[in-house]
Formats: C-alpha cells, structure tokens, sequence
C-alpha cells in the first residue's frame, strides 16, 4: 500500500526548479482560508487536523511527542479545529491529544470536534441515555474546556437519544455546537432527513475528488439549511496516495496552488463552497504543514475541478 510518506519522498527525489522544502515554506508563509460557521457566521480555518488513522496509531504508542509537534505545527500555522470521537484509537486519540493541549496550553486555541456513540439502551421501549450522558462527561474530562466548541452524533448511531442529550447540553451551555455524522453513503438519505428536521450546525461527511456522492444532495441541503460541514478522508483513506503513486503533481495544479498531491486532494474539497473544514488525519507535523497549504492561496474554479476529476478518473483504481 502506498502511502503519502512515500509519495512525498518521491517527490523530494525528482528535480523541480524550486525544491520541495523551500515551496512547502512559501506556502506556509499565506494567509489560512477561513469560511463562516452558517448559524453564527464565526470563521474558522478552512483546514482542520483528523485524529483516525495514523493519529490514533502513535496515540497508541509510548512516544506522542510526533503528534505534539503536530498539534503545535496545526496552531502556529493558522489552523484551529482538532476532529476526534472516543472511539478512535479505543478511546485514546481523544486522551491524548486532551494532555497534549492542555501540556501546550492551547486550549484557547483549539476548536475542538468530538462525538457522542455510545446508544441509548432499550428498557420496556423507552431509551435510556446514562451511558451516552457518561461517555460525554468523559469527553469533558479528557478535552478539559468547557464549553466544548462541537459535539456531533457519531455515523448516525442513536439519533433520538443523542441528539437529545446534545441539545440539552447545548442549552445548559456547555457545548456551543451540535451536528451528526455520516461516512456511508447509503445512509445519507437518513442524515438529509435529520438535517431537515433538526436544528443543527454541523454535519461531517466523506468527500473526496474520487468519492463526490454528497455533491448530489447532502452539500447542497447543508447550504440550503445553514449547516456548517466537516469533510473527512479527503486522501480517501489510503486510495489516492495508492493512485498517484510513481506520478508528479499536474503542472496545471499551479494555476490553483497546489504544489503537492495533498494540496491537490484538499483544494478540490474546499473548494466546494458549502465546506467549512477538511479534517485530513496524520501523525507528522511536516504532513501538517502540507496539508495546511490546501488551504492557501488559489482554489480551483469549476472548469478546473472537471479537469482535476478527469485526471483522476484517469487513473489505475487502488
């Protein structure tokens, strides 16, 4: 399986007229995109950082000082939202990077994004929310900020109960925005149902330059309903890095900014304009800071996202 250290290796080792390092510093050098929150019209940093992945992966790991410098590496080049649930990594995304934070003291700095997904378990019909009330209280305790900036219902799990206890919480307080998830879209038909129904502000979602199904109804219905929207796995997983694998970067990217594969994969999510954040996941700060450069400078206007899928469709499937 390819993955992006790879491929930016290789992209070290070919000759280009201005080298890798020094444009990945250039790039750092602009101003972060920030798009509104529809209910409150607050900005955030179009790029976000993931906690899946590679991020659990060294979570789970006796050395986290990879994702401490991550963390740092997301704050001091302009990016805020932290995308996590107690479930990645068994619970331990979610811990450690609450101990990073609160080591670094960025707690003021970070938007944090959790998720509630533990069901409310059945009595005699009727739902019983202790043990999702009890996850979120750990997610308090772990995260250690109260109010928490976002809680979402994590793909869907148990709507009725946990979109309850969310808004109680959002009432008392103690989280400032609420919203539900979905990386399947078989199931998107039952998040637009709730997006229509409930008085949301944010959705998270899969979406890619390979994988564009929410185009179809769920970007649309988010900008119709005011609803802010996460995007996640822009990389598709592993799936793009596995597709360009032994490839450059387009020389037209350039007209759009995008220097490297991730920030060729990033600006076509963000720039679909109903995208507040793309949360892409990994464990190196260097990654990090590539990453942010999908959200600088230009992004690709419509004629040039129908080229970008043309090329990709183009390629060998992973």
């Amino acid at each position: 399986m390819v993955t992006r250290r790879d491929l930016l290796k290789y992209t070290a080792a070919v000759s280009t007229t201005i080298p890798l390092h020094v444009r990945l510093l250039q790039a750092q050098e602009r101003t972060l995109i920030s798009r509104m929150i529809p209910s409150t019209e607050e900005e955030l940093p179009i790029v976000g950082l993931g906690s899946s992945a590679t991020f659990s992966q060294v979570a789970n790991s006796e050395d986290i000082s990879a994702l401490s410098e991550v963390m740092r590496t997301l704050v001091e080049n302009g990016g805020a939202l932290f995308d996590t649930a107690p479930s990645y990594g068994g619970g331990v995304s979610e811990r450690v990077a609450g101990q990073i934070v609160n080591e670094l003291e960025l707690q003021n700095k970070i938007f944090w994004a959790t998720k509630v997904n533990v069901a409310g378990r059945r009595r005699g019909g009727s739902a019983d929310p202790s043990q999702a009330r009890a996850q979120l209280e750990t997610s308090f305790e772990r995260i250690n900020k109260s109010p928490i900036d976002c809680i979402q219902v994590h793909n869907l799990g148990d709507p009725p109960t946990q979109l309850g206890i969310l808004k109680d919480l959002k009432a008392e307080g103690r989280v400032r925005y609420i919203g539900i998830t979905s990386t399947n879209e078989n199931r998107y038909p039952d998040l637009a149902k709730i997006m229509r129904d409930e008085p949301i502000d944010f959705i998270g979602i899969d979406y890619a330059v390979d994988n564009r199904g929410a185009e179809d109804m769920i970007l649309p219905l988010a900008q119709d309903q005011g609803i802010g929207v996460l995007a996640y796995l822009p990389f598709g997983r592993t799936r793009l890095w596995s597709r360009v694998a032994g490839r450059q970067v387009p020389d037209w990217a350039e007209e759009f900014d995008a220097i490297t594969w991730a920030q060729f994969f990033i600006k076509y999510v963000t720039a679909n304009p109903a995208i507040t954040v793309v949360t892409p996941a990994t464990s190196q700060a260097h990654h990090m800071l590539d990453n942010l450069g999908g959200g600088m400078g230009q992004l690709p206007n419509e004629a040039m996202k129908r080229k970008m899928i043309e090329f990709v469709s183009a390629l060998p499937s992973a």
